[in-house]
């Protein structure tokens, strides 16, 4: 017999009872039901990874090499992914932050000036005012 992993929490904070059940597999990842609401959800929501195809070890990797190299272009050469894609993935990382910075140092085993310098990195991509890049660059053309 398999040991079953404990299912997440209901994401609905209205649900008076939640009471989630794993519910079969969608696109090879567990889906799960609260029995109090009703709610549909899949493993990684609420996480940077929710809704996203990419696998989590590629999306570490192009993150720690942005980090390590500072620039989207030096991590585009070396991965597959379009620097916009991993800008994407730098904004939903700054979303959020505590649990990524939790991450990082204890299982990514970072050192906490790494990890400094990754948020310095992230502030800066993802300033308030800052628009898209497609935007600054004239895309699309009108």
């Amino acid at each position: 017999m398999r040991p079953t992993s404990p299912c997440p929490p209901c994401p609905n904070p209205a649900c008076q009872q939640p009471h989630v059940v794993r519910n079969g597999h969608m696109s090879g990842h567990q889906r799960y039901r609260c029995l109090g609401c009703g709610a549909w959800f899949g493993e990684t929501q609420g996480t940077p990874l929710y809704r996203l195809r990419t696998s989590p070890e590629e999306i570490a990797h192009a993150l720690l090499l942005v980090m390590r190299r500072g620039s989207l272009r030096a991590a585009e050469e070396v991965t597959v992914h379009n620097y916009e894609t991993i800008g994407h993935w730098l904004h939903l990382a700054g979303r959020h932050a505590t649990a990524l910075t939790h991450v990082l140092v204890h299982h990514r085993h970072l050192s906490t000036l790494e990890v400094d310098e990754f948020w310095s990195f992230v502030r800066r991509r993802t300033a308030l005012g800052q628009r898209p890049l497609r935007r600054r660059m004239g895309w699309p053309p009108q």
